[in-house]
């Protein structure tokens, strides 16, 4: 993928439509980051060719060895390949928010739903559901990825590793080893360019700053809001591989160390998110929410927004420091 096609940007006029896709994807995308990009390839792609197919599968193997939620900052790079940075930023906004505001909303819900004895069994059928949307999306992107022996052998070795594994860090490690493997038994002469870089660092050092920042914020002041929000930035910035892996990270932190919340109560919201289109890392403006329930109802939706803006953070830094490069 040439630097040309990365950086064709779309004029403005045509934002609209592209947003409103955007919208579209977000209201429809089930299952976490493997099915999201089931629904790109069908939105973006067929429907819509703002790249192509191949262009689709180096952001989403760009994204993935970065900290942070892979899906989101796919969808954002595809907005940064159409429009530039600022249409990114709308992309990210439509992407996310609507999920983002329903779980700050079910925060509140939890002990209204308690009081009335409503069961949470129905979301006992949303986990099936999910899991056919996962191996529709791996069954569509691995026919198109895995052509040979050596991608057959690396799809099984990754997927035993990430398997027995259970370590955020083992997703990069196999992604770097998986593209390394790729090189030596590339059949390109000229597959290393020398090539100028000079990506916006202002992007890194802001990334670095805040979490720096936060760091000494939280040992500064007793507030737990700051405490919140470096949390979340934290958990953004440790996390590779989606959702599904920053929630024992939540867990240990949110539940069993500061007794924010009962395991039921998170678990409960992990359910909740399982069944709503858009990113899981949505889940972090519940789990924001439901810390910071001691106080008002505006103290409360500040710690869900404490929570959604601090973990989609850091990701999106990222995105905006390396795309361009």
């Amino acid at each position: 993928m040439s630097r040309d096609t990365l950086e064709t940007h779309t004029p403005g006029a045509k934002w609209p439509a592209f947003l409103r896709d955007v919208l579209i994807c977000s209201l429809g995308a089930y299952g976490g980051p493997e099915a999201h990009m089931s629904v790109f390839l069908d939105q973006l792609v067929v429907k819509r060719n703002y790249l192509t197919e191949q262009d689709l599968l180096e952001l989403i193997a760009l994204c993935s060895i970065l900290p942070g939620p892979t899906s989101t900052q796919t969808i954002v790079t595809i907005g940064y390949k159409t429009g530039g940075p600022l249409l990114a930023f709308l992309t990210m906004l439509l992407w996310a928010l609507p999920v983002l505001a329903v779980m700050t909303t079910l925060s509140f819900l939890y002990q209204f739903l308690e009081a009335r004895e409503i069961s949470f069994e129905i979301l006992r059928f949303i986990g099936p559901m999910a899991v056919g949307f996962i191996i529709l999306a791996a069954y569509r992107i691995g026919r198109k990825v895995v052509v040979d022996r050596t991608t057959g052998t690396l799809m099984a070795t990754s997927m035993i590793l990430t398997y027995f594994i259970r370590s955020p860090w083992i997703f990069p490690l196999v992604l770097v080893a998986g593209g390394a493997v790729t090189i030596s038994h590339s059949r390109e002469k000229e597959i290393w360019k020398r090539v100028s870089l000079n990506p916006p660092w202002h992007y890194l050092a802001a990334f670095f700053l805040l979490g720096l920042g936060g760091l000494i914020a939280t040992a500064v002041f007793q507030e737990r809001l700051i405490q919140l929000a470096e949390s979340f930035y934290r958990y953004g910035y440790l996390v590779f591989g989606g959702g599904q892996v920053v929630v024992p990270v939540m867990h240990s932190e949110l539940v069993q160390i500061r007794d924010y919340m009962t395991n039921q109560e998170f678990l409960t919201g992990y359910g909740l998110v399982q069944g709503l289109p858009g990113p899981m890392f949505s889940f972090a403006a519940y789990a924001g929410g439901m810390a910071a329930r001691d106080s008002t109802a505006l103290y409360q939706i500040a710690g869900a927004i404490a929570g959604g803006v601090g973990i989609f953070l850091p990701g999106l830094l990222l995105i905006y420091f390396v795309y361009p490069v």
